[in-house]
């Protein structure tokens, strides 16, 4: 059982999501009509499972199917993944045009053919991670919320491919082929609604341009960017988890009040080549600089203005948690670093 109140509070939206939606699946199959009901039952096909339960869900995983059966009109719920589909006709999914989850994850899909994914007017999320794809599906029905293509062999983002996907707020492109080219302004034209976005493990030099304004979780992990632009945040002014672990930043690259927002809660900035720890907003709460290039550690140097006047104030800097191991740094942690950063609850040196 997911105890929601103990997942953080960066990760939980999510997650509440997909448990919201899965509760309106179930509540709704209750409510079916008997004929819907027996038609949807009498319909599943013999490769895969359907229970009375949740009649709205159809299982067909781990089968090793080559193709897609005909899925039963009423399937909200489709589980294929774990098979050995190589492609996605247009009339694969022609009968199921109510479907709101998709699992094709772990097949061995290259193509997407035009017109397979454009009538699920009411599909939500899409998971095709760990396939053979080069490119994103094109077009996508402008109802999903979550697109899942991690772990394939993407390295072209159509222009216009998100165009009219206003409701998208998930967007996970890790362990893909992207350089900097690709991921722009006019390939993520239509996010306007983006809060998450994953480009850890691609081929990214650079800071990826374009990204909406309602981004507030950016994935950056295991590229190889070596600076940030000065005014970079200055157009996602609600960036509140940044990861930008195992790149090739060094001090010289990361410009003094970069950093400095006051929307941020997380930042992560592991197995990098800086120095020295950056400056700060009093709003970050999580700091990660494990396995970097640090010697030591100034408070007078790394806590925010003022923060020592407002000891006893509400305005106290807000840091919880810094990770520092992996550097090079020798205990004790230095006095006026605990005297900033009053809050912190863990130290790991």
């Amino acid at each position: 059982m997911i105890e929601i109140s103990r997942i953080n509070p960066i990760m939980k939206w999510p997650i509440v999501a997909s448990l919201a939606l899965l509760l309106v699946g179930q509540v709704s199959a209750q409510e079916m009509p008997y004929e819907d009901l027996l038609a949807q039952l009498q319909a599943c096909p013999k490769e895969c499972r359907c229970s009375p339960n949740v009649p709205n869900a159809v299982y067909c995983d781990n089968k090793s199917l080559k193709y897609i059966p005909i899925i039963p009109p009423y399937t909200w719920y489709l589980y294929l993944q774990n098979n050995l589909i190589e492609g996605l006709s247009s009339e694969a999914l022609s009968n199921a045009t109510q479907l709101r989850w998709i699992n094709l994850s772990r097949n061995k899909i290259t193509t997407v053919e035009p017109d397979a994914l454009k009538n699920l007017p009411n599909l939500v999320h899409l998971y095709m991670e760990d396939n053979l794809l080069s490119t994103i599906p094109s077009p996508l029905p402008g109802s999903l919320e979550q697109l899942r293509l991690s772990r394939n062999k993407i390295s072209k983002i159509p222009p216009g491919v998100f165009s009219g996907m206003d409701h998208l707020t998930l967007l996970d492109l890790q362990s893909n082929k992207l350089q900097d080219d690709t991921v722009t302004e006019v390939n993520l034209k239509g996010l306007s609604n983006l809060i998450q976005i994953n480009l850890a493990k691609n081929q990214l030099n650079s800071m990826p341009l374009g990204l909406p304004p309602t981004t507030s979780q950016i994935f950056l992990d295991s590229n190889n960017i070596e600076k940030i632009p000065a005014e970079y945040f200055k157009g996602l002014p609600k960036v509140s988890s940044l990861r930008l672990n195992r790149n090739k930043l060094a001090n010289v690259g990361i410009p003094k009040n970069v950093f400095n927002l006051s929307s941020i809660l997380d930042l992560q900035l592991s197995y990098n080549q800086l120095t020295e720890m950056p400056v700060i907003s009093p709003g970050l709460e999580h700091l990660h600089l494990d396995h970097n290039r640090i010697k030591s550690v100034n408070g007078s140097d790394v806590c925010p203005p003022g923060a020592l006047e407002d000891y006893y104030n509400d305005n106290a800097p807000r840091l919880r948690y810094l990770r520092l191991d992996g550097n090079e740094i020798k205990p004790p942690i230095p006095r006026d670093l605990m005297m900033c950063f009053r809050l912190l609850r863990a130290v790991v040196i």
